[in-house]
């Protein structure tokens, strides 16, 4: 116990470890004294770039249509059962002007990877909401594409884009995937989501069927390396239409732990306390605020669809109208002493490269 709380507080200090020293740390999760020392370092390090603040992203779910496989996921292209559906730009301006009127000021626009929303159209949805809102910021979270579709969604006025890379590991990745998606491909596109300037956000399923913790070691070298703007992790948790239907959640302790572990390795990262967090454990959003955490994604989608954009089982939050939602999340992060904030939660380090860019053109 005292070797890993060493190593913990060598974390906190230098901001890594070796190999076998993370995997010790990880080895040790299920302990509430490692977890909540990590935890205490974690959120030094948040208070000390971010405060108490939570930013809040609204989430807009607009096609639950899909041309990929994936075997854990519950809108995968072969799932017959789903009840597919497709928003109109009418009705995602429609969700954002509500979410303005509650003040949110980051919009997320997350679908499958759905072949009906051409460039065009998505461009023309991008240039619609940046002209009602110029003071918002838009995240897209739309799977693998071009670098060529990238760079115009950014030149249309896109700020973010969220890409998991689900596992660093090749062999991992074939577990979890069919044969026509690859790893390689998939960094690729986060290495040109960065180049362009995108604030770019990449992330694991934490527990996904075959992962080790030497993955997870590895997925920890990969994000160090990428060195992203934003981090989304949670628990992986089974959908009943899918190959994985019987494997087991993935753990809850060993999550806040990682997200303590990202918190300290990329300090001024914008990371969520997500909603498969919160379905897993019913104070799972609270948990993994005070585990490192700085950002809720409250969902904008119409109430209609919400059940439709199902990734996994027994998903929170899918009748809730979007002002109840938000109220809820305000007062519970009150509660554990932080606050919900009206502001586009910019990373930090952007920020300051815009300013130096700034000062270096004048």
């Amino acid at each position: 116990m005292d070797n890993v709380s060493f190593l913990i507080e060598k974390l906190y200090m230098e901001g890594w470890l070796r190999d076998e020293e993370f995997l010790e740390v990880l080895i040790h999760h299920g302990e509430n004294e490692i977890r909540n020392l990590l935890a205490e370092y974690a959120r030094k390090t948040a208070h000390r770039y971010y405060g108490n603040k939570v930013y809040t992203r609204g989430l807009i779910e607009f096609s639950n249509y899909c041309r990929n496989d994936c075997y854990y996921c519950g809108i995968r292209r072969s799932n017959s059962h789903a009840q597919r559906y497709r928003l109109k730009k009418e009705d995602i301006l429609t969700c954002c002007d509500e979410g303005y009127n509650l003040g949110f000021r980051t919009f997320v626009l997350q679908s499958g990877e759905d072949g009906y929303y051409t460039d065009e159209l998505l461009i023309e949805i991008i240039t619609d909401i940046k002209r009602r809102y110029p003071d918002c910021a838009i995240t897209l979270s739309l799977g693998e594409k071009e670098k060529e579709s990238y760079q115009c969604y950014y030149d249309a006025g896109a700020d973010r884009y969220l890409l998991r890379h689900e596992t660093s590991n090749a062999q991992h990745y074939r577990c979890l995937h069919p044969k026509e998606l690859t790893s390689e491909h998939r960094k690729q596109c986060l290495k040109d989501l960065k180049a362009i300037g995108f604030q770019t956000g990449c992330g694991i399923m934490v527990g996904s069927p075959s992962q080790t913790l030497k993955h997870i070691v590895e997925d920890l070298h990969f994000m160090k390396e990428l060195q992203p703007e934003m981090v989304g992790i949670g628990p992986f948790l089974p959908h009943h239409d899918t190959p994985f239907h019987n494997e087991p959640a993935g753990s809850f302790t060993l999550t806040l732990t990682l997200l303590s572990i990202i918190r300290l390795i990329l300090p001024d990262v914008l990371l969520p306390a997500t909603t498969a967090l919160g379905t897993i454990d019913p104070q799972g959003r609270e948990q993994g605020i005070l585990a490192g955490a700085n950002v809720v994604m409250p969902n904008l989608s119409p109430v209609a669809v919400r059940k439709k954009y199902m990734l996994y089982d027994d998903k929170i939050c899918t009748g809730d109208e979007a002002a109840e939602c938000r109220v809820c999340l305000s007062n519970r992060m009150k509660r554990i002493g932080y606050e919900l904030v009206t502001d586009r939660g910019d990373s930090i380090r952007k920020l300051e490269e815009k300013r130096i860019c700034t000062i270096n053109i004048h």
